[in-house]
């Protein structure tokens, strides 16, 4: 009996250590991925469409690996990475195009095998990340493939650098002119924060008092609220 059990748990041990070797080696992928072909925001389409090796690697990998949730930063930062990618996938496979919106149903009908299923990008961001967490944050790393997007960045997301990395991109959007405009007595949001304004108001905060947490420049509670219209625009090279 005292075997059995030993070996139940060696092999329970090494499923658990080849599993976390293959997320290991999904996140250095992702940061190779991110680290080649994006810059100062901009995805080099054109460049991953020639050599798309390395992308339909990690969705390969991504196809297997399952985090579970109480491994919250490493599940947060899975997923995050998983749709951006699956997001740079959709559209070199329609490349070239101006927009993403071009294509119909690239945000919730095509399907993508990640994480042990069949998921829309849709579905990642509300299924498996604004439905398990309550982190508004996720806004501002997840990226549409759009000009009004939060910028994409040049690495990986990972587990160990994850609130860092939330922070940060949260922080830079809230206090760039061009994501958050400012007219004399009114502020102009992006349209994700119109969106999505449940995730920005809880318990009854404005946006404007949501913004406030993030700013350099605070902005007066007294100024009327509005939002901009959103540039689809491909957020190519």
């Amino acid at each position: 009996m005292k075997t059995i059990t030993l070996l139940f748990t060696f092999l329970f041990l090494s499923a658990a250590n080849y599993s976390q070797d293959k997320t290991t080696q999904f996140f250095d992928e992702a940061d190779a991925l991110f680290g080649k072909y994006v810059t100062n925001g901009l995805v080099d389409y054109a460049a991953i469409k020639k050599n798309p090796e390395l992308l339909n690697s990690l969705l390969a990998k991504a196809k297997y690996i399952q985090v579970d949730k109480s491994n919250a930063k490493t599940y947060q930062a899975f997923w995050i990475n998983a749709y951006n990618i699956a997001t740079i996938k959709g559209v070199v496979n329609n490349y070239p195009l101006k927009s993403p919106l071009d294509v119909t149903g690239f945000f919730d009908k095509t399907t993508y095998d990640i994480g042990g299923k069949s998921i829309t990008l849709d579905g990642i961001q509300k299924e498996m990340l604004q439905a398990v967490f309550d982190e508004p944050r996720f806004h501002f790393v997840l990226v549409c493939a759009a000009v009004s997007c939060p910028p994409i960045i040049n690495k990986a997301y990972r587990p160990e650098t994850l609130e860092k990395q939330l922070q940060e991109q949260t922080v830079k959007a809230l206090n760039d002119a061009q994501f958050l405009q400012l007219k004399g007595k009114k502020v102009l949001f992006s349209q994700i924060m119109k969106w999505y304004n449940e995730d920005f108001t809880k318990n009854g905060q404005s946006l404007i008092q949501f913004t406030n947490k993030y700013r350099k420049e605070k902005i007066s509670e007294d100024c009327e609220e509005g939002f901009y219209e959103y540039d689809w625009r491909l957020n190519g090279k």
